[in-house]
């Protein structure tokens, strides 16, 4: 049989450099949180957003979740039902705000500037990274493009390793990075492949994950933490 060719395109599995080179941002510049989350995440970010509290002053919040075109809107509705900061979907430029949170266009990659000392972000076109549109390897490389050592990088439950290569790069040049744990997760795919990459300061259960992103804002971190893994029992140790 002879596979056609748009089969070959969904299945090739196109590498960050194809849409966005690594460019990290070599200073710290103002706080950025990006989130990643696949298989599951509807449910973990209504756990994370609807803990945040209102008033606060957190940084703007990003997200990819893996959805098919059309539902990221309604999700960010849902969302900012649930939710005290503000959800909406990003399917236009935005200057990021603080205490709002912004679920990124299903069907399109995204772009993160920096004007006049203030964030923006926008959906743009592009193929499909890591296997997916959007990509959370663009969100965390284009977080560290634009905001460095400064951003809180977090990826939560799904399947695959979509996320793995931005996150360890978020790591490298000083981010804080955190995954979320085993127990909580749905499918602790993306999470385990970034712990096994050596990119994640921190595993929580997702329940503590709103606490974290709180803690980030008030620059009450703890200094990053080595995190071991035991081959023979697969268990992972702070």
């Amino acid at each position: 049989m002879i596979e056609s060719p748009k089969i070959k395109n969904l299945q090739e599995k196109l590498h960050p450099d194809a849409f966005l080179k690594s460019q990290p941002s070599p200073i710290g510049r103002e706080k950025l949180v990006v989130i990643g989350s696949s298989t599951g995440g509807p449910q973990a970010l209504e756990v994370v957003l609807s803990a945040l509290p209102a008033g606060a002053n957190l940084p703007p919040i990003l997200i990819v979740q893996h959805t098919q075109e059309g539902f990221s809107k309604s999700l960010a509705l849902r969302l900012d039902t649930k939710s005290k900061i503000t959800v909406s979907e990003l399917d236009k430029k935005e200057i990021l705000k603080h205490d709002c949170a912004y679920i990124a266009k299903a069907g399109m990659q995204l772009k993160i500037g920096c004007e006049a000392g203030k964030y923006y972000a926008s959906p743009c076109e592009g193929p499909r990274i890591s296997r997916h549109l959007p990509s959370v390897d663009i969100l965390f490389r284009a977080a560290n493009n634009a905001a460095g050592r400064s951003a809180l990088g977090i990826i939560l439950t799904g399947m695959g390793d979509d996320g793995s290569i931005g996150i360890k790069e978020l790591h490298k040049n000083g981010a804080y990075t955190i995954a979320q744990d085993e127990a909580t997760c749905t499918v602790f795919g993306m999470p385990k492949q970034a712990i096994e990459a050596g990119a994640v300061d921190e595993v929580v259960a997702l329940q503590n994950i709103a606490g974290k992103i709180i803690a980030y804002a008030e620059d009450r971190l703890p200094h990053k933490k080595k995190i071991e893994i035991d081959d023979e029992s697969n268990e992972y140790h702070i």
